[in-house]
């Protein structure tokens, strides 16, 4: 059968349901064939318990309703509007004073405290809040119209998104000692700017420092984005030809290397030109077998990819087609934090990559009061499953400064994966690991050598990775100091 998929081209197919129609499936709302209502994970140990509900999702994964409009701002704009990227870039909220102007519109006079906020409960202490937050933190802010019509205005305070992206001053924990803005010392780790040469087959290309939105536990807070009030950014990963020249040139001459992932920043800042050239250029050198692109454009702009007005997906298309063609593979990989972050649109995006062939990985990273319980982390595995996004990696998060209110103990990742193993396909199952402070790379996080839990720290080795003075060396990780238990001084 040859039909007409909805995504802008032909596709030879085999129907397994007699009699249905292209119409049937895609364009009267099927979602129940297209995509199996996702569940939350229920593993034995918790099978008792009530089915988990979250609390808020606007942005309906199955009806095609107009989430956006939710927002004052956004309530006249059409479909085919939110679909335009370049409307898309033109309405992003960036800089705190565009944020507070943002939250006036959305936040009610008052709304329900927050057992980690008791005292914050009106549009004006969240304001002052919010302002005494971002002069505080690492990150700049940008964010995008689909995240922030998916967060509840109503209870901003628990909202997952809202944490990941939107800092409070009253929740800023003090960093932990041993904190550092470049925790895995990738720079220490860099043969040319901008590219990182940790493991013996693979490098690490930042092609760019500019992200679509960006993450308050960003790992490169040293780099990304622009200046803030406590960091100055480094900006050795703005892009620049002659700076990419000199990282394609390390590549050819290092025959050892076979593996290559282009990030940033976030290659949805990348032109399509760039896009095609860096892609073709990495196809075209022998001793290069695959290639990741890293965006969180899926997660944050999923109408970019629907756009039929932007080239960009063209030509990631093009070049995993062609890498296909030359038994070479190409793959994208994302970052999904928490089953909100989903709508009808995330699915149609991620439905049209399927349907072309490109092979979509997610790394998520765990985060406190986003997605570190089993029931959140395991509906988020689930959702990526039912949407071929393979679950890649869960990282323990990084220890960088600013975020240790969203930090969590080494115990924690490792009670995920084992309630949560078993409940789903060993092949969505993804990698629980933790990128080692120090530039010991990733490790399983049940791989650690020993681990106090009253002091906190667990220690690693990485037999793998060289150079420098990697060789026996012993990595430490410490839990946040918030977490760690209260010891009596007097008892034994």
């Amino acid at each position: 059968m040859r039909y007409q998929t909805g995504f802008g081209g032909m596709t030879e197919v085999d129907s397994i349901v007699p009699d249905l129609t292209p119409s049937d499936e895609l364009h009267k709302s099927r979602p129940d064939f297209m995509y199996p209502m996702s569940r939350p994970i229920s593993p034995a140990v918790v099978a008792k318990k009530a089915p988990v509900v979250f609390p808020h999702h606007h942005g309906s994964k199955f009806e095609r309703v107009p989430y956006w409009q939710d927002i004052p701002r956004w309530k006249d704009v059409t479909e085919e509007q939110f679909m335009s990227y370049e409307w898309n870039k033109n309405s992003n909220i960036q800089g705190k004073d565009k944020l507070v102007e943002f939250l006036k519109d959305v936040l009610p006079e008052t709304f329900p405290t927050s057992a980690d906020l008791p005292n914050i409960t009106t549009r004006d202490t969240f304001l002052k809040d919010v302002i005494a937050g971002i002069d505080s933190a690492p990150m700049a802010i940008r964010l995008t119209p689909h995240i922030l019509s998916l967060i509840n205005w109503n209870r901003p305070l628990d909202d997952p998104m809202r944490r990941q992206f939107i800092p409070m001053k009253s929740a800023l924990v003090a960093n932990h000692p041993k904190l550092t803005l470049d925790s895995l010392h990738e720079s220490l780790d860099s043969p040319c700017l901008g590219l990182v040469h940790r493991y013996p087959d693979k490098v690490l290309f930042l092609a760019t420092s500019v992200c679509p939105l960006y993450c308050r536990f960003c790992t490169r807070s040293y780099e990304v984005g622009g200046n803030t009030e406590t960091v100055t950014k480094k900006r050795s990963a703005k892009p620049s030809k002659r700076r990419w020249d000199i990282i394609m040139q390390y590549i050819q001459d290092t025959p050892a290397i076979q593996d290559v992932v282009i990030s940033g920043g976030d290659s949805y800042y990348l032109t399509p030109e760039q896009l095609t050239s860096i892609g073709e250029r990495l196809l075209n050198i022998p001793h290069i077998r695959r290639f990741r692109f890293a965006t969180k454009g899926l997660a944050v702009t999923p109408s970019r990819i629907l756009d039929p007005n932007d080239p960009w997906i063209d030509s990631l298309i093009n070049i995993s087609n062609l890498g296909r063609k030359m038994g070479k593979h190409v793959a994208v990989h994302t970052h999904f934090n928490h089953p909100n972050e989903f709508s009808w649109v995330t699915r149609e995006a991620a439905q049209k990559l399927f349907v072309n062939n490109v092979t979509v990985r997610n790394q998520s990273v765990l985060l406190k009061g986003v997605n570190d319980n089993v029931e959140t982390m395991g509906s988020l595995i689930r959702e990526l499953a039912d949407n071929n996004i393979k679950p890649y990696y869960v990282y323990q998060g990084d220890m960088v400064k600013g975020v240790e209110d969203l930090r969590t103990p080494l115990s924690t990742i490792l009670k995920l994966e084992t309630e949560i193993r078993g409940t789903i396909a060993g092949f969505m199952m993804p990698q629980f690991v933790v990128d080692l402070p120090g530039g010991g790379g990733k490790r399983l996080a049940a791989s650690y050598q020993s681990y106090d839990r009253k002091t906190g720290i667990s220690t690693f080795v990485a037999p793998a990775v060289k150079g420098r003075d990697k060789e026996n060396k012993v990595y430490e990780y410490f839990d946040p100091l918030h977490s760690l238990p209260v010891v009596d001084p007097l008892s034994g």
